[in-house]
C-alpha cells in the first residue's frame, strides 16, 4: 500500500511540474511578441495600460453617443454623430412627362364629378321611374274615363 501512495505522489508531482512549465511558456515573451512590441524606431514600446491617456474618460471606457456631457473632461469622450448620406428621391428628381400638354392631376380626375353619386342612386332612380310611368298611365286612364263620362252626359242632355 505504501507503493501506491508513493506512485500517486510521484504522478502528482509530475503533473504539477508540467503545469508550471506550461504557465512559464505562456508568460514568456515569444519572438513575434517582442517584434510587435517594438515601435518604428526599434525601441521597446510601453504596454497598453501605459499608452492610454491619463484623462478619466478613456480610463472608464465611456462613449457618449447620444448625450453631450457638461464636464470638459467627459466631452473628450463624446463621439461625433454618424454621417448620414443624403437621400435623393429618384421619383422627385425626374421631371413629370406630360403627354399632350395636359395636367396629370386633371387626367386622373373623373370627367363628371358626380359619376359616383349617379352610380349609387341608379337603382333607386329606376324604381322611381317605373312608379312614375305607372302613375302617369293611371292618371291618363282616369282622365280618359272622366272625358268619356262627360261625353256620355253631354249626349244624354242633348
Amino acid at each position: 500500500m505504501g507503493s501506491d501512495v508513493a506512485e500517486s505522489t510521484d504522478d502528482r508531482r509530475a503533473r504539477l511540474q508540467a503545469l508550471r512549465a506550461a504557465q512559464e511558456l505562456l508568460a514568456a515573451p515569444t519572438p513575434d511578441s517582442t517584434i510587435a512590441s517594438l515601435d518604428t524606431n526599434g525601441q521597446q514600446r510601453q504596454p497598453l495600460e501605459q499608452e492610454q491617456e491619463p484623462d478619466g474618460a478613456s480610463d472608464t471606457g465611456i462613449k457618449f453617443r447620444n448625450y453631450f456631457p457638461r464636464d470638459s473632461d467627459l466631452q473628450k469622450a463624446k463621439h461625433a454623430p454618424p454621417v448620414i448620406p443624403k437621400f435623393e428621391d429618384p421619383v422627385a428628381t425626374d421631371p413629370l412627362q406630360v403627354a399632350g400638354g395636359e395636367d396629370p392631376i386633371v387626367s386622373i380626375a373623373p370627367k363628371k364629378p358626380n359619376w359616383d353619386l349617379r352610380r349609387d342612386v341608379a337603382k333607386k332612380l329606376e324604381k322611381l321611374e317605373r312608379r312614375t310611368h305607372r302613375a302617369i298611365v293611371e292618371l291618363m286612364i282616369e282622365e280618359e274615363k272622366r272625358r268619356q263620362a262627360e261625353a256620355v252626359d253631354n249626349m244624354e242632355q242633348d
